[in-house]
């Protein structure tokens, strides 16, 4: 299964961008999905996920407040808000699927390896 991210661009500090993904596989039924970033010379980060099934999420203290993900069951699509975009969040910006995370504790599931799904990833260039 592989997953696509679409919306990656240059945007202005302190400005918005909004990230999409969604799955070969037509559903995210039963999945949770997180959002990943991997800036140059520096380790994936966990930014925060979501449960396809009810809509639950959980997010690094990071990009608490500034950052939201929502899903949109009619289109089998999951979302990755940005706001108040900093220099600093500049990254390929990643979206994975666990298709067996929706039993799970959602702070549970904040490793890369716990997502067997990936996207090829969005630049985001946030310019100051």
């Amino acid at each position: 299964v592989q997953l696509q991210v679409s919306g990656g661009g240059l945007v202005q500090a302190g400005g918005s961008l909004r990230l999409s993904c969604t799955t070969s596989a037509g559903t995210f039924s039963g999945y949770v999905i997180g959002w990943f970033r991997q800036a140059s010379e520096k380790e994936r980060e966990f930014l925060g996920n979501i449960k396809w099934s009810d809509g639950s999420t959980d997010y690094a203290d990071s990009v608490k407040g500034r950052f939201t993900i929502f899903r949109d069951i009619a289109k089998n699509t999951v979302y990755l808000q940005m706001n108040t975009l900093r220099p600093d969040d500049t990254a390929v910006y990643y979206c994975a699927g666990d298709p067996s995370g929706d039993p799970w504790y959602l702070p549970y599931l904040h490793s890369p390896a716990k997502y067997d799904d990936w996207g090829q990833g969005t630049l985001v260039t946030v310019s100051s």
